[in-house]
């Protein structure tokens, strides 16, 4: 299915759809033109909410285009863990080799940064050098996953908000001292189990990895008995947690060089899998800081 958008400008951004809810990619534009030129970022924009993550192949722009283009989305945030590139403040390198030391932070469907108060709005990511098989990255369409729950979980979780942590995550490794000095700068945020889009008004199920429990379950209407909160609560998490797994959701991406995918971290959730070692996998990203759910 090849579509364009139609603007003002004499050409168009070609598309292909991907999946029936989620992921287009886009042919025949250059990113590093997208970054200085405002009629096509505002199409590319307008594919990226529509589609909620693009895909394009053979970009092999600079990292100074890499921000531009990312920036034309809001300000870039730095990771407190992975650091940034020290000529491309926000640009952060993720480099797996086989002196990498092994984790298991991107291989669980996640969101990016819930813990933060304002998680990222979305991230521009490119494929600096891939393995030749292996390394995909899926990525999950949660406005989908919330319109597909049974609607008495609908009804159960309304209004219902959550914890969200660096410290069970990333600090969960470090020694007991810099896990705390971790969560006092970022301490646990607090976010809705349902958010809403600031821009298309949709409804996301808004739990991820990064989500340890619910903050306002325990009330008369939700607990009977100690087992309605523990593990009941716990276990009605997990289910939601567990939506992200469903391949009607999903669309999957086998990366090659220069090939570059932005996504938009409010209405989706991602999987990067580590099936490649031992060849290598370098990749570099721009997270865009965002706003408050609600």
């Amino acid at each position: 299915m090849s579509n364009a958008v139609q603007t003002s400008r004499p050409t168009t951004i070609e598309h292909e759809q991907l999946t029936c809810t989620i992921g287009a990619e886009l042919f025949g534009v250059d990113l590093g033109d997208v970054a200085h030129d405002e009629a096509l970022f505002a199409e590319l924009h307008a594919l990226l909410l529509k589609h909620k993550v693009l895909f394009l192949r053979d970009q092999d722009i600079s990292r100074a285009d890499h921000v531009a283009l990312a920036r034309r989305f809001g300000s870039l945030e730095d990771h407190p863990v992975a650091g940034s590139d020290p000529d491309h403040p926000g640009l952060v390198r993720i480099y797996k080799d086989l002196d990498s030391p092994a984790e298991h932070y991107e291989n669980a469907f996640h969101c990016d940064a819930t813990w933060r108060v304002n998680p990222p709005m979305g991230c521009v990511l490119r494929c600096v050098e891939g393995p030749a098989v292996g390394g995909d990255t899926i990525w999950v369409d949660m406005a989908e996953a919330y319109a597909k729950l049974p609607d008495h979980i609908k009804h159960q979780i309304e209004g219902l908000r959550a914890r969200h942590s660096i410290e069970a995550s990333f600090g969960a490794a470090l020694p007991v001292e810099q896990r705390h000095q971790l969560k006092e700068r970022f301490p646990d945020a607090e976010h809705p189990v349902v958010r809403t889009h600031p821009e298309t008004g949709e409804k996301i199920l808004f739990v991820n990895a990064f989500t340890t429990h619910f903050v306002n379950f325990h009330t008369p209407e939700n607990v009977r008995f100690g087992s309605d909160y523990a593990p009941g609560a716990s276990n009605l998490l997990n289910y939601l947690i567990a939506q992200a797994a469903i391949p009607e959701y999903q669309v999957r991406w086998r990366w090659t060089k220069n090939s570059v995918a932005i996504w938009d971290n409010r209405s989706t959730q991602h999987y990067a899998v580590q099936d490649y070692w031992p060849a290598v996998r370098k990749m570099e990203r721009a997270g865009i800081i965002g706003d408050r759910p609600f």
